[in-house]
């Protein structure tokens, strides 16, 4: 078993907190990403998800967990289980120091997370307060608004991830 913590990092202009609509801890939000098999190696052509609302029995022993896949190369059997408490949103003071912000945990068995996919709906607050939901980041596109309160544009570009092992 390894965790993976997904860390997310984005050039944010006049915006902070930005997380997956309704928090780091969503149970609806689906996080997207390609699985490496830990035995032979192989990448998953497609991406899959996993979401907290989304649970199955584990085939041995007691508990749930988020995913069971097989392996289509070596038939080996892994999971993904997500370990929600350990995420934040990303400020602006982060996006300003070119830091990344925990976003989920995911303890692996026989896979290892790659590639992850911003999909879903999205959510910022501008620095005046006004929040901005259903951001749409998939594609690596840029998302503009303007914010009528503070009377100033906001952007979320260059919006990258990564997988970090911790212990």
């Amino acid at each position: 078993m390894v965790n993976f913590l997904l860390s997310i990092m984005a050039d944010l202009e006049n915006l902070t907190d930005l997380q997956p609509q309704g928090g780091c801890s969503d149970d609806n939000f689906r996080y997207h990403f390609k699985l490496k098999c830990g035995k032979c190696g192989e990448i998953t052509q497609k991406e899959t998800y996993v979401s907290l609302v989304e649970t199955v029995p584990l085939p041995i022993g007691k508990g749930n967990t988020h995913l069971i896949q097989k392996c289509k190369f070596c038939c080996r059997d892994g999971t993904v289980t997500m370990i929600t408490g350990r995420g934040r949103p990303l400020t602006h003071e982060d996006s300003e120091a070119k830091k990344s912000a925990p976003l989920m945990l995911f303890e692996c068995r026989g896979y290892e997370p790659l590639d992850f996919v911003f999909r879903g709906e999205w959510q910022a607050v501008s620095l005046d307060g006004t929040k901005f939901t259903g951001i749409d980041l998939s594609g690596g596109e840029e998302y503009v608004d303007y914010d009528e309160k503070g009377g100033y544009p906001v952007m979320i570009s260059n919006p990258r991830a990564a997988f970090h092992v911790v212990k």
